[in-house]
């Protein structure tokens, strides 16, 4: 991994805020504000610095409003609690991936049966493709 910025310091700088949820709940669901939404500020935060800022932009993007508000929100439980837990353990493995690093491929040099495979696959096809123009060219003699 990266170098991760401190989650805990980043998760005290998120606001939660919480409404009505569109999900289980019976008549709980039209009373009861129980889906939490989780909103982290990303360009003044002052735990990440501007490579953090950078690589949190880029990598998840898809979640950042054009004002640079990170949003997720939880709705599937029917307790306020419990959708705040989910918010906040859906948060740390999202910062998580986001400042992984992909490991670099060795390049490899195919093997000789591997290249003897593609051959025979590229003969097959090759003879099947030839079978089917020699029984076009015989029909057209007849």
């Amino acid at each position: 991994m990266a170098n991760l910025p401190d989650i805990d310091a980043l998760l005290v700088e998120c606001r939660f805020e919480a409404t009505r949820s569109s999900g289980s709940g019976g008549q709980n669901v039209n009373k009861v504000s129980t889906k939490v939404i989780l909103l982290l500020n990303v360009l003044e935060s002052s735990v990440l610095d501007q490579e953090h800022k950078s690589i949190f932009l880029s990598e998840l993007h898809t979640r950042i409003s054009k004002h640079g508000i990170f949003r997720i929100s939880s709705g599937r439980e029917r307790t306020q609690l419990a959708n705040r837990k989910l918010v906040t353990e859906k948060f740390f493995k999202l910062v998580e991936k986001a400042f992984e690093t992909d490991e670099e491929r060795i390049a490899t040099k195919p093997t000789r049966s591997s290249k003897l495979k593609r051959i025979e696959s590229k003969k097959a096809i090759s003879g099947k493709k030839a079978d089917r123009t020699q029984r076009w060219n015989d029909s057209e003699d007849n």
